[in-house]
Parts: C-alpha cells; structure tokens; sequence
C-alpha cells in the first residue's frame, strides 16, 4: 500500500477527511504508520526531527520561541494490520512563551494482538502553553495493549493541559503512567476519559507535583465499565510549596459485573498549600435516571446519555 493510501485509511478509521488537512497550510500536520513517515507537514516555528527504528518512531519536536501556533498541529499515528508492535519515543519542548495545541489521532482499527508503546518527556517553557488532546480509536476485537507514559516539567508561569479519551472501540488492555511537575505560577490540567466493556482492563495513574509556589494542578479521570471490565486507577497530588492548589476528581459509573477501584493520594508539603480530592464509584445515578426517563427516554437511552455526560467532550476540537 502507498503513503498516501496508508494516509487515507489512517484518517478515515477515525472520521476524518486527510484532504481537507492538505488544503489548509497553515495546518501542520504528521502521519505515522508503524515505523514509517508517512507525511510532514510544518509550519514557522515548529520543528520536528524525527527517525524510523526497528519498531517505531524517534522524534524531537521543538515550538521556538515567542512562537504561537494558532490551529492544533495535528499528528495521526497507528497500525491498519491485525498484529504488530508500535513504539513511539517523543521529546517535546516548548521554549518561552510558545503557544501551541496538538490534536493526537490513534488508531488500530483491525488489531487483533497489537502492542502500542509511547515514552515521551516533555518541557513547558516559562510562561509557555501547551494543549494534548490524544484521541484512540480501537476495532470491536479488543485485541490492543496500550502503553503510553509522560514525564513534563511545566515551568514558571507555564500552563499544561492533557486530555486522553477512549471511547470508540474495545480499549483492550491500556496502562496509562503520567507524572507532572509544576514549579512557580504554572498550571498543570491531566484529563482521561475511558469507557471499558467486555473484558477490557484500564490502568491510570495520574501525578502531579507542585513544587512553585502558586503553582496549580487538577487530575481528573472518568471511567465508565460494563459487562466484566476492570479499572485501578491511582491519582496522587503532592504540594511543596506556600499557595500551591490542586484537586484530584476521580468519577466511574459501573454496570454489570465490572469492577472499578480508585486510590486518590493527596500529600502537602508546605502550611500555606492546599489540595482536596474526590472519588466516587457506583452505578448509574437513579434520580438522574429517573429524570431522564420522565421526559420520554427509555432506560437504556437515559443510561447512555448519562455515561456520555460523564465522558464529556475533547479538549480541542478536530476543526
């Protein structure tokens, strides 16, 4: 198959016209199939080194100073065969007062027993801004393993946010390790939104260490499971520093004979920081069911749109 076939199929799996990216040049836009570059496309002040390995891809990608990035660059990586491994390797930097979002697209839309690996590190510059959305796409086998992990410093005055959301598909296996380090005035955001049926297993843990004074942070996971899907997910907040903030949100609804467990950790360091926390796991909510249903849904209906409230919306929109 071609490049520009692969890109195609990559794009289309997820619902998106490759085409529409192509008109645009002030899209900046990747392509990745397995180990190969499929298509680069850049715009001023975003740099991108990237090399094919055995498995997968080597990449350093830089947003130059005072650079803003006005629509999300976006980067569509994933495997159309049934079998395979993938293996991703980022570093990511954005230098002082860059601006920029990204809009991930992956994809394994045929897996059957496909392993997909991610290790990227990450450094916000001071006074930078940074925005992940991360979208997967799965097929109905459920035959994936997803192993994505993130270290990110967000510098003085810097903010980050992250969103990862799996919802179209079987999740198959995924075990999600990020860990945040805030320092002075920053703001760290860390958002997943899973939904588990059949035999899926979810792993999240979540981390953010507030170490700047005024530094802020805010760890949010929505899981829904059904059928016998399992999900542990471990949020632990730590503040080191005078007026440092953050919370920790941890909400799974369960149906069936799934199995949700959740440990939110909150530690302060310092007599002038603060944090708090939330978790709560159980079925549907029967007054929200309730209310629902007297307005003519069914219960199935009524359950469904419950579960998308609490799976929310993406971080940025696919434009």
């Amino acid at each position: 198959m071609s490049n520009s076939s692969l890109i195609e199929t990559l794009y289309e799996s997820i619902g998106v016209n490759p085409h529409s990216l192509r008109q645009d040049s002030s899209i900046a836009h990747i392509e990745i199939h397995h180990n190969k570059i499929l298509g680069v496309h850049l715009v001023p002040g975003l740099e991108v080194d990237a090399k094919e390995t055995k498995n997968g891809i080597n990449a350093k990608i830089l947003v130059t100073k005072d650079t803003v990035i006005e629509k999300p660059v976006q980067i569509c990586f994933g495997m159309i065969p049934e079998t395979g491994l993938q293996e991703i390797i980022l570093d990511i930097e954005l230098e002082k007062n860059a601006r920029a979002g990204v809009f991930a697209h992956c994809t394994f839309p045929f897996a059957r027993q496909i392993r997909h690996e991610m290790d990227a590190v990450l450094k916000i510059g001071p006074g930078a801004q940074y925005a992940y959305f991360e979208r997967h796409v799965h097929g109905g086998e459920g035959g994936v393993v997803v192993v994505p992990k993130s270290k990110v410093e967000v510098c003085e005055g810097a903010r980050y946010q992250t969103d990862f959301e799996l919802i179209r598909g079987r999740v198959g296996e995924i075990e999600i390790d990020v860990e945040v380090t805030g320092k002075a005035k920053s703001v760290s955001e860390v958002t997943a939104r899973v939904s588990g049926i059949k035999d899926d297993r979810i792993s999240i843990r979540e981390t953010a260490h507030l170490v700047g004074d005024y530094a802020r942070g805010v760890l949010t996971t929505n899981i829904a499971l059904q059928d016998t899907a399992r999900a542990e997910i471990y949020n632990t907040l730590t503040a080191h520093a005078a007026y440092a903030r953050g919370h920790v949100d941890c909400k799974e609804i369960v149906q069936g004979n799934a199995v949700a467990k959740a440990v939110p950790i909150v530690e302060v360091y310092h007599p002038k920081a603060h944090v708090t926390h939330e978790a709560a796991i159980g079925s549907v909510d029967s007054k929200q069911l309730d209310t629902l249903m007297s307005r003519g849904l069914s219960e199935e209906d009524a359950t469904n749109l419950i579960i998308e409230g609490l799976l929310g919306v993406p971080l940025l929109s696919n434009g």
